[in-house]
């Protein structure tokens, strides 16, 4: 994803709302990569939320990448 998303800034400028869906895209694949976390207490599967996402995932943002190569 991070080399289409640095070409793509490179050829034109990113709208916060194409930010938002780079954000949400980023999360939702990295969801998939991680996967669901087991909930002890309660015995059942959960997503994980994005903070829990960045915590395992120790990159930086996507975003942030995108407009330090500006």
């Amino acid at each position: 994803m991070l080399p289409v998303g640095l070409y793509v800034c490179e050829t034109r400028s990113l709208t916060l709302r194409e930010g938002y869906r780079l954000r949400v895209c980023e999360n939702g694949v990295l969801g998939k990569i991680f996967g669901p976390k087991s909930d002890r207490l309660r015995g059942k599967w959960r997503k994980l939320h994005n903070k829990e996402l960045c915590d395992l995932y120790c990159l930086q943002n996507f975003i942030r990448v995108i407009k330090l190569r500006k």
